[in-house]
């Protein structure tokens, strides 16, 4: 049945597929996200940028 979906999904995006604009918004999000990614993985990203890790909250039993 899922693979049903995919396909009539699919087949409305061949009908009518997205505009310019909107597959250039989409790989400019996929794009940043990347870039954010690799900052982080070579150690570049900003320490003031970074979560600090939050305290376990103790539940009294």
């Amino acid at each position: 049945m899922n693979n049903l979906i995919w396909l009539l999904r699919a087949s409305k995006w061949a009908r009518n597929p997205p505009s310019a604009r909107m597959v250039k918004l989409v790989l400019l999000i996929v794009a940043a996200g990347l870039a954010i990614f690799a900052l982080e993985w070579l150690d570049l990203w900003p320490d003031w940028a970074q979560m600090e890790k939050a305290p376990r909250p103790r539940i009294p039993h």
